[in-house]
This record gives C-alpha cells, sequence and structure tokens, in this order.
C-alpha cells in the first residue's frame, strides 16, 4: 500500500463515523443585548465612542471647531510625512484639505488609480459615527465614492457632533431618513482600522485596506 492508498483509506475509515451532533445555542431575541450598553446622554455616548475607538486602534479626536480640526490635520501632515492626499469636494472636507497646501487628487470628477495609490492619505466625509461599536458608517455618497476610504493607507474622518448617534439602530433610522428610497449603491460600516488574526492569530492591520484610520469630530 503506497502513501495515497493509506490515506484515502483512512479517510472512507473516517467517514463511517457518524460525527457528533450539537445543538445551537439560542440566539438572543434582542441581537443588542450582545453589545455594550451606551448612555442616554451625549457625553456618554462620546466617551462611548472614544472608549470603542481605543479598542479598536481608531485614532479619535474630540476638537472643539473646524479651526481645531484644521491644527489637528496640520499636525497629522507634519508626524506622518504626508506628501500628497486624495479627498472628495464635500462641504467639510474641500476647505480643510485646501489648508494643507498639499497636492491633493480630487475623485469626483475621475481619477487615475495609480496616482491615488500614490497618496498618503485620504479623507472623507460620513453619515454617522456609531457610540455602541466604535463604527463609522460611509456610504458612496457621503465619502466621495469607494476608494477613499480603502485604497489609501491612510484614512481620515470629518465628521460633525450631529453626526454621532447611539447605536446601530438609531444609524440605520439616519440611514433610511436621509436617503429614503435611494439608497447609495454602497454603504460600508467601518470598525477600526482593516485588520486580519488568520495566520497564527497574529494581528496585522492594513490587510485589506487602510492600516491606520483617524476620525476628527467637532
Amino acid at each position: 500500500m503506497n502513501a495515497r492508498d493509506a490515506i484515502l483509506g483512512r479517510i472512507r475509515e473516517a467517514l463511517r463515523v457518524p460525527a457528533p451532533r450539537s445543538e445551537p445555542a439560542a440566539a438572543p431575541a434582542d441581537f443588542t443585548a450582545l453589545l455594550p450598553r451606551v448612555g442616554a446622554t451625549f457625553a456618554e455616548q462620546v466617551a462611548a465612542f472614544a472608549t470603542a475607538s481605543r479598542e479598536l486602534r481608531t485614532e479619535f479626536h474630540w476638537v472643539e471647531d473646524e479651526v481645531a480640526a484644521r491644527a489637528e490635520l496640520e499636525r497629522l501632515r507634519e508626524t506622518a510625512g504626508w506628501r500628497r492626499v486624495a479627498a472628495h469636494r464635500g462641504a467639510q472636507v474641500a476647505p480643510l484639505v485646501e489648508a494643507l497646501g498639499l497636492p491633493v487628487l480630487w475623485t469626483d470628477g475621475g481619477y487615475d488609480r495609480r496616482e491615488l495609490e500614490r497618496c498618503d492619505a485620504g479623507l472623507t466625509q460620513c453619515d454617522a459615527l456609531v457610540a455602541q461599536t466604535g463604527s463609522v458608517v460611509v456610504t458612496s455618497a457621503s465619502a466621495g465614492g469607494r476608494v477613499l476610504s480603502v485604497l489609501p493607507p491612510h484614512h481620515v474622518v470629518l465628521a460633525r457632533r450631529e453626526q454621532l448617534v447611539p447605536d446601530l439602530p438609531a444609524a440605520f433610522h439616519l440611514l433610511r431618513e436621509k436617503y429614503g428610497a435611494n439608497y447609495p449603491s454602497m454603504i460600508s460600516f467601518i470598525t477600526g482600522p482593516s485588520r486580519t488574526g488568520d495566520i497564527e492569530r497574529i494581528l496585522v492591520l492594513g490587510a485589506h485596506g487602510p492600516r491606520r484610520l483617524t476620525v476628527l469630530c467637532w
């Protein structure tokens, strides 16, 4: 008997033995019971989002106003060594990006994918920040398409305080109210920077997207 026959023989023998069956655990009536509780006040929701961000390795900065957001972006430009950024012409994004004084690849009117790959960061708006999970909700409408939140190695999200919602049901309600029957072609819940732990359970950031996620909110 050669090695191939031996292996096939072991497989045939194993197939004769029924696999043990176990009853699946009953799903909770309300899936939100599995998620952290979020306080009712705005301050508690900000704190919950900040806590989740730390655990997810999201860099969350709560700033006073747009002037402070601009200063934080300038600090990121210097510390991260940005040489070129990509962005869309959203009302919150465009003025702050232009103030950086860097070459900008605007994605609104078409772009060269190879040029986008050379950008150090992609700056976008969002639809919501979810305090309960630390998620950033973006759509193809709010984030200037699909690629800005995926291709550049550093995704920077600019958000307003009124976009912070307590939990996932509130986020879905916001999307329904905002878009009605005209849902965008892409809706994404970004929960921390891209990561994988498939190989020997070693956490690797940036495996399938940006390895760094920064959220500025004012």
